[in-house]
C-alpha cells in the first residue's frame, strides 16, 4: 500500500472559462488533491526536509492558477498535476477540480490522475 496525502477543498481564485466575459472575471474553484510521495512516511523520521511540504504544495497550486488564464478546468487540472509532478518528489498526483457554474448544480468537476515517469525510490 503506497502512503498518500491529501488536501481536501483548497479555494482558488481564477480567470477561467469559454467565453471572454466569464474570464474577465475571478471565480472560486475547488481543488482536492492526493500526493503518493516517493518514500513512505516509515522514511521520513519525523524531518519536513524528507516529505512533501503540502504547505508549499497548496502555495503552488495558488501561484500556478494565478499566471493562467484559460478556457477549460480540463486544462487547468492537467497543468496542475503536471506541475507538481515536475516540482515535488511524487510518483503521483490526482487532481480533482470544482467549478462553480452550471445553474441548477451544486459544482461541476473533473478529474485528472497524472503518474510520474521518474523510478520510486
Amino acid at each position: 500500500m503506497r502512503d498518500e496525502i491529501h488536501i481536501e477543498e483548497l479555494a482558488v481564485d481564477a480567470k477561467i472559462g469559454v467565453p471572454a466575459e466569464e474570464r474577465g472575471t475571478e471565480q472560486r474553484l475547488v481543488f482536492s488533491i492526493k500526493l503518493v510521495p516517493r518514500s513512505n512516511f516509515r522514511a521520513l523520521g519525523d524531518d519536513l526536509a524528507r516529505t512533501v511540504d503540502y504547505a508549499a504544495v497548496a502555495a503552488e497550486v495558488r501561484r500556478f492558477v494565478a499566471l493562467r488564464n484559460v478556457k477549460l478546468i480540463e486544462t487547468l487540472a492537467d497543468g496542475v498535476a503536471a506541475h507538481l509532478l515536475e516540482l515535488f518528489p511524487l510518483v503521483e498526483v490526482r487532481v480533482e477540480l470544482r467549478k462553480f457554474i452550471l445553474a441548477d448544480t451544486k459544482h461541476v468537476a473533473v478529474r485528472v490522475t497524472r503518474v510520474s515517469t521518474e523510478r520510486q525510490s
